[in-house]
């Protein structure tokens, strides 16, 4: 697994297919990077839009897709203490999860979830103190590297993986960085400064990442590709390389992500707006789209 090429054509070989059609719906977010509430915790600041947000969408019969980084699991030593900070979180997708509509992939912050044994221990269920006793959370839930989104009647693709199958370090050496990221930039996090290894927070590194994905898609007849990893949305025209990027749950004062609903794909924001009266109130931006998925045709 030495190279972008083997790593994400690994993620394709071995994803799990979910038919749909054009009268699925589909929200993805992914890099909610859920924490302990703590000063590090950089979902914290969003929390709020992101659950009313996602109460939205389960209202409206949505399927969540997370792809990828959705528990800070470097920055923390295990599941617990992010449960107990985001409880109501976890009830929502709960909520979904008992409906089939909840489907999890993992990225390199919560790369522990590769490991069946982990999701068993820490996911399917956890301890009530109030009732004094071991309650389901996600029961049987099941993570994954990559998910194809098959459309029943035209066979299109589209391929939802995190992303860091393009960063050779992130991916390989993720257990160093996690380390480093525990004993050196959690807490030089909190005083403002950033993290070299992190593309999303390194130009140059997001720029490479980018660069081998889009190549990996050319090489694929432009397989509609969306992942996260970056924090950067992209949101191609059809006739481009297909590479879209739902952005992130944990830009400054909002979080973004992508849609797909009557056969179309949008990119869409969620922020604190004030109305007329001075209101504060979380409202959804369209950003871009929607464009029909079958406009994006494979090379």
């Amino acid at each position: 697994m030495f190279s972008s090429k083997k790593r994400l054509d690994k993620a394709y070989k071995e994803a799990k297919v979910i038919e749909f059609d054009n009268d699925s719906k589909f929200i993805l977010f992914s890099d909610c990077h859920r924490g302990d509430n703590s000063f590090a915790d950089d979902f914290a600041n969003n929390r709020n839009i992101y659950f009313h947000a996602l109460k939205h969408y389960y209202s409206e019969g949505f399927e969540y897709c997370e792809i990828g980084d959705g528990d800070e699991l470097w920055e923390n030593l295990s599941f617990s203490s992010i449960l107990h900070a985001h409880k109501n979180v976890y009830m929502l997708m709960q909520a979904f999860h008992k409906e089939n509509k909840l489907h999890m992939i993992w990225g390199n912050h919560d790369m522990v979830y590769r490991n069946p044994a982990y999701i068993k221990k820490y996911l399917h269920s956890y301890f009530d103190k109030k009732l004094g006793k071991d309650v389901p959370l996600l029961p049987n839930i099941e993570y994954h590297e990559g998910i194809i989104l098959k459309h029943k009647k035209s066979k299109q693709e589209l391929f939802l993986t995190h992303g860091h199958q393009a960063d050779w370090w992130n991916y390989l050496f993720w257990k160093w960085s996690r380390f480093m990221v525990r004993v050196l930039w959690k807490p030089l996090n909190v005083m403002g400064i950033a993290d070299p290894t992190s593309p999303a927070k390194n130009y140059s590194e997001l720029i490479k990442v980018e660069r081998r994905t889009k190549k990996w898609i050319t090489q694929n007849n432009n397989l509609i590709t969306i992942t996260g990893h970056t924090h950067r949305p992209r949101f191609p025209e059809p006739g481009d390389i297909a590479f879209f990027n739902d952005g992130s749950c944990v830009h400054p004062r909002s979080i973004t992500g992508i849609e797909i609903e009557h056969g179309e794909i949008s990119l869409i924001k969620w922020q604190i707006n004030t109305n007329d009266d001075g209101v504060l109130q979380i409202v959804r931006v369209l950003l871009e789209g929607p464009k029909k998925l079958i406009n994006y045709k494979t090379i």
